[in-house]
């Protein structure tokens, strides 16, 4: 296993990815994952002989397509807390480390799929993310509330509110069900501060839209 270091230059120019549809990784947070597929326990057993490391990206397609088109942005990490189950499935969690801007997809030999990573759009990324700007808790609180109370949905509200800011708006982006394009648009957004902002308005959106079935969004 390799160690990566703390620098955008210690990151491999080619890495695996796996395609996870409604699912983006964002410096700094974690994303839990339960692999079973033969493809992808091989993916996590090369990646731990190897970078230790993995990208998600979001289908644009069908995800049970063969080789569903990707986005052009996804998210790395590095796996931890690997645990092998009785019924022969991985289970394990990827603390995110960088973005990255997928240059060009590989002919490989694998069964699964790999991309050389361009790194340098998201320099400021590594091991934490870019926190520039300030963020409105107060306002995103009160719109997640009311997403909360529109959807039906029960949350721990008060340790929700608890989190520091940049926890409290990337974990939210990325466990808040939204469609993919909307996804997509928190993981790229340039600061904590520019996905807040975004979030505030696309939790806004979908509960209007609970109310208006002609709003711009559907689920």
């Amino acid at each position: 296993m390799t160690d990566t270091g703390h620098k955008l230059e210690a990151l491999p120019s080619v890495i695996p990815v796996f395609p996870l549809a409604g699912a983006i990784l964002i410096p700094g947070s974690s994303l839990p994952l339960n692999i079973f597929e033969p493809r992808y326990l091989k993916m996590v057993r090369d990646a731990i002989e190897g970078s230790n490391l993995i990208g998600v990206v979001q289908p644009k397609d069908s995800p049970h397509a063969k080789n569903p088109a990707l986005y052009p942005v996804g998210g790395v990490g590095s796996i931890a807390d690997v645990q092998e189950t009785t019924d022969g499935r991985i289970l394990i969690r990827l603390k995110g480390l960088s973005r990255f801007e997928i240059e060009e997809e590989l002919s490989v030999t694998t069964p699964y799929r790999q991309v050389r990573a361009n790194w340098q759009p998201f320099e400021q990324d590594p091991w934490g993310g870019n926190k520039g700007g300030s963020v409105e808790r107060d306002t995103l609180l009160a719109a997640l509330k009311t997403y909360l109370e529109t959807k039906g949905l029960d949350a721990d509200f008060d340790a929700i509110a608890s989190a520091p800011d940049d926890i409290l708006v990337n974990t939210l982006s990325m466990i808040v069900p939204l469609a993919a394009p909307e996804k997509q648009a928190l993981l790229e957004s340039g600061t904590v501060s520019d996905r807040c902002s975004l979030l505030e308005n696309l939790l806004a959106m979908a509960a209007a839209s609970d109310h208006n079935p002609s709003g711009n969004l559907s689920h």
